[in-house]
C-alpha cells in the first residue's frame, strides 16, 4: 500500500510535470495540505521535503513553497529512445536481456548513484533486424527508482522504460571510442578489439541519482548527431 507521504508526492509531482502546476507557481500553504490530506504537518514536510530533494520545487524561508524554475543547460544531446531510433530507421528493434540483478554499490560512485538503497544491474544487448546493435551495462537506483525492482526487463529495455517513467531534471553524457573486450565483444558477436562508439551517461532527479548507463555500439553501425546554434531544434 502506498504511504500517504508518497501519494502527496506522487500527486504534486504529475501536476507539476504536467503543466497543471507551472514553473514558478506557489504551492498550498503546509496547513491548507494538512487539512486536504488528513495528516499531520510531520508527512506534509516530508512529502515536500522529498519533491525539494527531486529538484521539483523551492522551499523559501517565510516566502513559501514554489514550482523550481527549470535549470538553464545548453543542450547537447538529448537522452535518445533506441527503439524509435531504430524504428525510424526502417528496421526492427529488439531488446536481449543477458543479466538482471540487485546489488549493494562497490565503490564511491556507485554508492553516490545509489543514495540509500541498493542498485539494479540490468546487462543487454539492443538489436535491429535481429543483429547487434548495442552492448549496455546500466545501474538503476532502488532509492530513486524502487519500482524499477517489480519489472523483470526481459523484453523491454531499461532505459525507454526509464524514460516513459521516470522524470529526470540533469543528464551527464561521456563519449569515447574502445575496443570491443570480453563479454561486451561476445555480446556484439564481434572480435575483441573492433572499434566501437562508447557513451556514458548518468541522469538525476534533484540531488539524488537515477541511473548509470554504459553502451558499447558499433562504430560502423551507429553515429551520433548534435546540432549547434540559435536554429537548431
Amino acid at each position: 500500500m502506498t504511504s500517504l507521504h508518497a501519494r502527496i508526492v506522487g500527486e504534486i509531482e504529475a501536476d507539476i510535470l504536467s503543466g497543471a502546476l507551472a514553473a514558478g507557481a506557489r504551492l498550498p500553504v503546509e496547513q491548507e495540505l494538512m487539512l486536504r490530506y488528513d495528516c499531520s504537518r510531520m508527512t506534509v514536510s516530508k512529502a515536500l521535503g522529498e519533491l525539494a530533494r527531486r529538484g521539483l520545487i523551492d522551499r523559501r524561508k517565510r516566502a513559501g513553497t514554489f514550482v523550481q524554475r527549470p535549470r538553464v543547460h545548453s543542450v547537447v544531446l538529448d537522452i535518445p529512445d533506441l527503439a524509435q531510433e531504430v524504428a525510424a530507421r526502417g528496421q526492427a528493434y529488439a531488446y536481449r536481456l543477458v543479466e538482471r540483478r540487485i546489488r549493494p554499490p562497490r565503490d564511491a560512485a556507485e554508492r553516490a548513484l545509489a543514495g540509500a538503497g541498493a542498485l539494479l544491474q540490468i546487462d543487454g544487448v539492443h538489436l535491429a533486424d535481429g543483429l547487434p546493435l548495442a552492448a549496455e551495462q546500466r545501474l538503476v537506483s532502488l532509492a530513486s527508482v524502487p519500482e524499477a525492482a517489480d519489472e523483470t526487463f526481459d523484453h523491454v529495455a531499461p532505459g525507454g522504460w526509464l524514460l516513459h517513467h521516470v522524470p529526470w531534471t540533469e543528464a551527464e553524457t561521456r563519449i569515447a571510442a574502445a575496443g570491443a573486450e570480453g563479454a561486451v565483444a561476445a555480446q556484439l558477436r564481434v572480435a575483441a578489439g573492433t572499434a566501437c562508439l562508447v557513451i556514458e551517461r548518468t541522469t538525476w532527479r534533484g540531488d539524488a541519482g537515477v541511473t548509470f548507463v554504459r553502451q558499447h555500439f558499433l562504430g560502423a553501425h551507429y553515429d551520433l548527431v548534435a546540432r549547434f546554434g540559435p536554429g537548431a531544434r
